[in-house]
């Protein structure tokens, strides 16, 4: 998948899991779902051209040649039977949801131990990735969205920052699930259940029926994913959906919607 798109089914999949882990206010969610589209990119650090890569220059640069090194290092000496003769560097370490667990865990404890400004950082380099691949409007929505969530608290923002220490490592871990699932839809699959090993493969890579893939950049994500999930961007929002059933509701039963 292409980074846009992976950063918007990352969004949509915060948004679906805020709730379900506790998330209450929408001011939150949009902060949790931030997080989460900013590290469906975060896989694709094991490829020198990706935006993760590039985004603060040489500091992402080294630790993308460090993952990429750690990446071939693991492939060396896991791969399988029947496992392809590769140098297990782009999609292999990181597109596991051993690496996404991992991740989200080391967050959770990191932002836990560290405080408010530590889950600031996680937050900030999420939104930053996010931005980077979905444009600019995403900056104030989310800024925006921090500085109401701050105002609603106050004098305890802080605070409540720091009590989304252990939400971020979900948040974070939920986002690089969905580039893993992205990514097995496309024609080159995604081995994203390493270590378990498949058919003679540790590093088996995980795809639907031929008729179901698609080829990354081209017309079927182009034309038909990534419309499809902004749409669900919007209709997932706190509140979107029942609204617009509610206001539906009336015309589809040729009831008059109520008035005030």
């Amino acid at each position: 998948m292409m980074g846009r798109t992976h950063a918007l089914t990352g969004w949509c999949a915060g948004l679906a899991v805020a709730p379900l882990a506790g998330v209450t206010s929408l001011a939150q969610t949009l902060v949790f779902a931030a997080t989460t589209a900013g590290y469906a990119l975060l896989p694709d650090l094991d490829h020198p051209g990706a935006r993760a890569s590039k985004l603060l220059g040489p500091l992402t640069r080294l630790v993308s040649r460090m993952l990429r090194a750690a990446s071939s290092a693991v492939y060396s000496v896991t791969k399988g039977p029947r496992d392809e003769d590769h140098s297990g560097m782009h999609r292999h370490l990181s597109h596991t949801v051993l690496f996404a667990a991992v991740l989200g865990f080391a967050v959770a404890m990191g932002t836990e131990a560290g405080g408010a400004w530590v889950v600031a950082g996680v937050v900030v380099f999420g939104l930053l990735l996010a931005e980077d691949a979905l444009g600019d409007w995403l900056l104030p929505v989310a800024g925006g969205a921090a500085i109401w969530w701050a105002w609603e608290v106050n004098p305890h923002a802080l605070a409540e920052l720091e009590a989304m220490g252990g939400l971020l490592g979900l948040a974070v871990a939920v986002g690089c699930v969905t580039h893993c699932l992205g990514d097995a839809l496309t024609e080159s699959g995604c081995p994203f259940l390493f270590p378990l090993p498949i058919a003679g493969e540790t590093w088996y890579e995980l795809r639907p029926p031929s008729l179901l893939r698609f080829r990354t950049g081209k017309g079927v994500e182009n034309k038909l994913i990534f419309p499809l999930f902004s749409v669900l961007a919007v209709l997932l929002l706190p509140g979107v959906l029942p609204w617009l059933i509610d206001l539906v509701s009336p015309l589809l039963s040729g009831t008059p919607a109520a008035n005030g």
